[in-house]
């Protein structure tokens, strides 16, 4: 046992000493990482895009339409930049991006409103810029609904209906909308409590994929396994030690971050989110393990695992729903360690419910951690007989 426990050691202390002749380990451990953690909650510290810039068109130039304008003008997400002359001009500024969509008021519009003609409002946004075309859009949406109720409105109170009658024929129903969850519609809530932790996992397989086959390529694997007593576990186990660490400390930063600087929604607590993360970690070193026993050469394990944690990223279903992808994806979407963390994000820290409904998510993400129970012993096999492929 006591043999165990300082063939162990030795293998972690050895690691450590090859971290830090290399600092690419840091790099990628410790500073990549933590600016990203930075860069994006900063991003989107705002929570949604401010002040997009748009233009208007306002042909009719009369009471009504200038303020239907003051009051789009007013939105936090839209700042009315230019206005323009004609349709054309505006239709210009749109194509060259110097504006992400317009607001167009033909003339007569409060003319053919007040006779009851209905006039047509027109708005225009740039879709190949999504998120901004569709804010837009939105404001642009309500705010013409707003001055075609406050034109219906002005015609009833002429027709002598007070204000309770006006509003009953305008709006029989009203609508009680409760967003859950994330009920400030912040982008920073959603998108970078999957973001961290997805470029903390691609961190984690390419570091495990690098640091096992660098013992293969520089020819000291052999070494590395006599320290474990010729015990591919205990070896490997060993060596990412340290890394579980450093990748841990991370793990809690960011959680922290988000939690507990950021104040973002974790409606079960803290620990259902840490032991996600924790898991997150051991899940993708497990399939970098995999990936590296499986294949004996740094170029194509490394290129594999790369491209398996970018992929992780919009197919996990933060982005885009899994229930709208095709049947195949909808499958392979399960093969993705994220994928899990993605649930148990919005079970846990989201919706609060029972962790009962999230278990099987914490066991699948077991699950990767013991992947290289398969082919482990192809890792053994190459160590001692030098097979590494160039």
């Amino acid at each position: 046992m006591s043999g165990t426990k300082q063939g162990f050691w030795a293998i972690a202390r050895r690691e450590i000493v090859r971290m830090q002749s290399r600092p690419l380990y840091g790099l990628s451990m410790i500073f990549a990482p933590l600016f990203c953690f930075l860069f994006f909650t900063t991003l989107m510290g705002e929570g949604l895009p401010q002040s997009l810039p748009a233009g208007v068109v306002d042909e009719d130039n009369t009471t009504v339409s200038r303020s239907i304008l003051r009051n789009l003008d007013s939105y936090q997400q839209t700042e009315i930049i230019k206005q323009y002359s004609n349709f054309a001009e505006a239709r210009e500024a749109l194509q060259k991006n110097e504006i992400y969509g317009f607001f167009y008021i033909p003339k007569g519009t409060q003319e053919k409103a007040s006779s009851q003609q209905q006039p047509k409002i027109s708005i225009y946004t740039n879709g190949t810029y999504l998120i901004p075309s569709s804010l837009l859009y939105r404001d642009m949406k309500t705010m013409a609904v707003m001055a075609s109720a406050a034109v219906g409105r002005e015609i009833l109170y002429a027709k002598g209906a007070n204000l309770d009658q006006a509003m009953g024929f305008l709006q029989p129903i009203q609508m009680d909308m409760h967003p859950l969850g994330n009920p400030w519609l912040n982008y920073n809530v959603y998108l970078t409590n999957t973001l961290l932790p997805a470029v903390l996992a691609l961190m984690i397989l390419m570091v495990t994929c690098f640091s096992i086959h660098t013992e293969l390529k520089d020819g000291t694997a052999a070494e590395w396994m006599s320290i474990a007593h010729d015990n591919v576990f205990k070896a490997v186990s060993a060596k990412l030690f340290p890394q579980t660490m450093m990748f841990s400390l991370m793990a809690l930063i960011y959680l922290i971050l988000l939690y507990g600087w950021l104040g973002f929604p974790h409606n079960n607590g803290f620990w259902p989110m840490f032991i996600a993360a924790e898991l997150l970690i051991l899940a993708s070193q497990g399939f970098a393990v995999f990936m590296a026993a499986a294949i004996p050469s740094l170029r194509w394990s490394l290129s594999l695992c790369t491209l398996w944690g970018v992929l992780s990223i919009p197919i996990s279903g933060f982005s885009f729903p899994v229930m709208g992808m095709p049947p195949a994806l909808q499958a392979l979407s399960y093969m993705f360690p994220l994928r899990y963390y993605f649930l148990i994000y919005v079970d846990q820290a989201l919706n609060g419910v029972s962790l009962v409904y999230s278990a099987w998510f914490y066991v699948a993400l077991i699950l990767f951690t013991i992947l290289p129970l398969i082919d482990i012993h192809m890792l053994r096999k190459a160590a001692h007989e030098y097979t590494y492929l160039e």
